[in-house]
């Protein structure tokens, strides 16, 4: 993956796991990030030329806790994405047929087609995150290094078939992970969103990161890197991401196909035996 230096400033490490040791919010002001509006500018073109040259994909996958951003996250992202190449799929605990087959079965027919981008709100890697917390299976039955490897190998043969993934980590605060929970119980149209299981998860919250930092820094590669986005000002995690995807794009599709001008000449020509001017 070609990354810029802006890019390269929120990648994980995997030698520096821990979320405490990355911001949750940038000490500047806004005005040293790239212009959320132009970004997206910039990805509803260029996921444009990607759809009409159906040489490659993209795939976002956004994690981190409730409450980060990832839903409004991805609808910023989607503001002027040609919907015809566009889709985003959400993937809470398995249940049904996702039990009874393979972790990353779920997943795939939700991946994106040769010119199409997809963003996925939670992912396969719940498989080694959130089962962690809170198994669907017999504890004993899973083999973490197993599943990691499996993740590597799947996503580098994404990566092989033309697939460009850009894996998000929303870092957020405890605090701030506080306040919006008790926002979401203050605003009647968030409260829907609540059930037991978020009395639980919060509960849970650090052995939920625990596990998401060790899934990340055994799932970092080259091919399919971690960034770590400070989650606490959501435009501010906006303009990061958009800025990001933005990038990758423009790297997968530069420019229109080239136009055939045979098949030009042949429709002046047939145009104009119409009288059409």
């Amino acid at each position: 993956m070609k990354l810029s230096a802006f890019a390269s400033s929120f990648l994980f490490d995997p030698k520096k796991p821990r979320f405490r040791d990355y911001p949750t919010q940038l000490d500047d002001d806004d005005k040293a990030l790239p212009g959320l509006e132009s970004s997206l500018g910039q990805i509803g073109e260029y996921q444009r030329r990607l759809w009409a040259n159906r040489a490659r994909a993209i795939l976002l996958v956004a994690h981190g806790p409730d409450t980060s951003g990832k839903d409004s996250l991805i609808r910023t992202l989607a503001t002027y994405a040609d919907p015809a190449g566009f889709h985003a799929w959400s993937f809470s605990r398995p249940q049904g047929a996702e039990i009874r087959h393979d972790f990353l079965w779920r997943v795939t027919p939700f991946l994106p087609g040769f010119g199409e981008m997809v963003a996925f709100n939670r992912s396969h890697h719940e498989a080694v995150i959130a089962e962690r917390v809170w198994p669907v299976h017999a504890p004993e039955s899973y083999n973490w290094d197993n599943r990691y490897r499996s993740i590597r190998n799947f996503e580098n043969h994404l990566v092989e078939e033309g697939t460009t993934l850009v894996k998000i980590w929303l870092n957020l605060s405890e605090d701030e992970h506080r306040e919006r929970l008790v926002k979401r119980l203050d605003k009647p149209r968030k409260r829907w969103k609540f059930d037991k299981s978020d009395i639980d998860g919060w509960e849970k919250r650090h052995q939920y990161q625990v596990f998401a930092e060790e899934a990340m820094a055994a799932t970092h590669t080259e091919q399919a890197p971690w960034f770590v986005v400070p989650g606490d000002r959501k435009p501010q995690a906006r303009a990061i991401v958009a800025a990001l995807l933005a990038e990758q794009l423009q790297h997968l599709a530069p420019e229109y196909p080239r136009e055939d001008q045979a098949v030009l000449d042949d429709y002046r020509r047939l145009l104009a035996e119409s009288g059409v001017k």
